[in-house]
């Protein structure tokens, strides 16, 4: 699926190919949401070694402007409870919009990072 978003530079546009497979790696699809949300003007923080991170701290912390996303990325498996124990705790400030993303939720990806 290819998704034409709104460059930064004059007047450009950029071209973004969602490349999901079956055998899509997590490190791939983060890359790919990392990308993503940088050619829209986020700004990201992405735990690379979770071990010296707090247990479950989600893999992508983003900001633009007033707006606070943490995505917990997975492309195969279920969410933890120390991981669950973080969105739930950062989603109830009413600042922070938590998520959990897949491969599959692409275009709503897409949607909420543009």
């Amino acid at each position: 699926m290819v998704y034409t978003l709104p460059s930064r530079g004059a007047g450009r546009r950029v071209s973004m190919r969602m490349s999901a497979g079956p055998k899509m790696s997590e490190k791939q699809f983060s890359q790919q949401v990392v990308d993503l949300a940088r050619l829209c003007g986020w700004k990201v923080y992405r735990v690379w070694l979770s071990v010296r991170s707090p247990a479950g701290f989600p893999d992508l912390f983003m900001v633009r402007g007033e707006q606070i996303v943490a995505a917990e990325l997975k492309v195969h498996g279920k969410v933890t409870p120390a991981q669950q124990e973080w969105l739930d705790a950062l989603d109830g400030t009413g600042k922070v919009a938590a998520f959990i993303w897949r491969p599959q939720d692409w275009e709503q990806i897409v949607e909420l990072l543009r």
